[in-house]
C-alpha cells in the first residue's frame, strides 16, 4: 500500500455520556497516516466508546470526528470505509473461510471473478490460503482471529479499528499473534486503531499508546517515552509496576532535585518547565533498582536507599524482592542469570540507582 492510500484520523473535543457518566470527556486525538495506535485503559476509561464512534457504532453529544481533514461524523458506519475486526471475531458458522472474507465484497456488489482474486490475496496475506474452504468451527482461535482480520482488509478499507481482537486467546498464542499483526501492519502500511487492555501487548504493537482513565486521555506517546517518562502517578502504575516515593523537596542543584523523608534523602531530575517544591512524588521502576547484601556505601553518582528485605521470590526470569526503607515498602526487580546470590529475607541490604531513574510525576 503506498503513503497516498494511508489516512489520518482525528477527533477534535469529542464528549459522549451515559447519564451521569462520561465515557469521552471533551476528546481530542490525531492518528498519523499509517500508524499503529493503541487506546490502552482499564474497563470503563471510555477506549472502547472511542473505537465505535471512530466507527460510527456511537453517536457522540458533541465534537467532530476527521477523516484526512474531512468530517465523518454525520456518515453512517456504511459510508465510512472502515475495516472493524471484533473482540468475538463475528464470523457466519456456515460460511467457509473464503465466503466469510468475501462477505463484504458481496455486499458492495463486486463481481465474482473480483471477490475470488481478492479473497485470494488477502489469504495469502495473513497466512490462511490453505483454509479457504474450511469452516470457522474447524480453525483455531488464532485462525478465526485473521480470518476477521482478512475480512476487515478485503474491501481495502480507509483505516483498520481493532476491538481487543486478542483477548479471546490463551497467553501463547497472544504473544505470537502480536508480532504477526505488527509485521502485518509494517506490509501493509495501513492506519490501525487498536483497542486493548493489555499493557504488554500495546507497547509490542504500538506506534503511539493514549492511556485512558474515566473518558479523560491521561497521556498520549510512544512506548518507552510513556514507560520511562510518565507524567502522573495513574499512567506510571497502569503501564507496568511502579514504586512511588514520597517526601519534601530539599533543594535544587544542577537540574537534580534532592527529596526528603525523615533522613533518608534521594535524588531526581528537575521536571521540565517547572520548579520543584513543598511535597512531591517520585515514581521509580523496580527493575532499575539494584540490591546488594550488607550495608556498604554506594557510588556517589548514584541514590542509596538501606533497606531490609522482607520477601523474596523466584519468579523464573527474575527475583523479586519486597523490602522496607524509609520511603516505605519498595519492590525490587532482579535477573535471576548473572546476579549475584539472592539475598534471603530478613538480611539488611542497600538499594541503589541511577540519578535519572526515577521521574516527578503528578499525584
Amino acid at each position: 500500500m503506498s503513503k497516498s492510500e494511508q489516512h489520518a484520523v482525528s477527533l477534535r473535543n469529542v464528549t459522549k455520556a451515559y447519564g451521569t457518566i462520561r465515557a469521552m470527556d471533551d476528546v481530542s486525538l490525531d492518528v498519523a497516516p499509517g500508524e499503529f495506535l493503541s487506546l490502552l485503559g482499564p474497563s470503563g476509561s471510555g477506549k472502547s466508546t472511542i473505537l465505535m464512534a471512530i466507527a460510527g457504532f456511537v453517536k457522540p453529544d458533541g465534537g467532530d470526528i476527521l477523516l484526512d481533514g474531512r468530517s465523518v461524523t454525520a456518515l453512517p458506519p456504511e459510508a465510512r470505509n472502515f475495516g472493524v475486526v471484533f473482540q468475538g471475531y463475528a464470523l457466519f458458522p456456515h460460511m467457509t473461510v473464503a465466503e466469510n472474507v468475501g462477505y463484504p465484497l458481496k455486499l458492495r456488489k463486486v463481481g465474482k471473478a473480483d471477490i475470488r482474486e481478492r479473497v485470494a490475496r488477502v489469504l495469502d496475506q495473513v497466512h490462511l490460503t490453505a483454509f479457504a474452504e474450511r469452516y470457522p468451527r474447524q480453525l483455531s482461535g488464532g485462525q478465526q482471529q485473521r480470518v476477521a482480520l482478512a475480512r476487515a482488509l478485503v474491501f481495502e478499507p480507509s483505516v483498520i479499528l481493532l476491538d481487543e481482537p486478542l483477548s479471546a486467546l490463551d497467553k501463547k498464542l497472544r504473544a505470537e499473534l502480536q508480532l504477526e499483526l505488527k509485521a502485518l501492519h509494517a506490509r501493509l502500511g495501513m492506519t490501525f486503531i487498536n483497542v486493548t487492555h493489555d499493557q504488554e501487548e500495546a507497547m509490542t504493537m504500538s506506534d503511539r499508546i493514549v492511556i485512558l482513565h474515566e473518558g479523560r486521555i491521561q497521556q498520549i506517546g510512544a512506548p518507552e517515552s510513556l514507560y520511562r517518562y510518565p507524567a502522573t502517578r495513574f499512567v506510571a502504575d497502569f503501564l507496568g509496576r511502579a514504586n512511588f516515593l514520597e517526601g519534601e523537596v530539599a533543594g535544587v542543584s544542577g537540574g537534580i532535585v534532592a527529596v526528603r523523608h525523615g533522613d533518608a534523602e534521594v535524588r531526581v531530575p528537575q521536571p521540565e518547565g517547572g520548579a520543584a517544591e513543598g511535597r512531591c512524588l517520585i515514581a521509580l521502576r523496580p527493575e532499575r533498582i539494584a540490591i546488594t547484601r550488607g550495608t556498604a556505601a554506594v557510588d556517589e553518582g548514584q541514590n542509596s536507599l538501606a533497606c531490609t528485605v522482607l520477601s523474596a521470590i523466584f519468579t523464573g526470569s527474575q527475583v523479586l524482592y519486597q523490602v522496607e526503607t524509609a520511603f516505605g515498602e519498595l519492590l525490587v526487580l532482579q535477573p535471576s542469570f548473572g546476579a549475584s546470590a539472592t539475598v534471603e529475607a530478613g538480611t539488611p541490604a542497600v538499594l541503589a540507582w541511577p540519578l535519572d531513574a526515577g521521574v516527578i510525576v503528578t499525584p
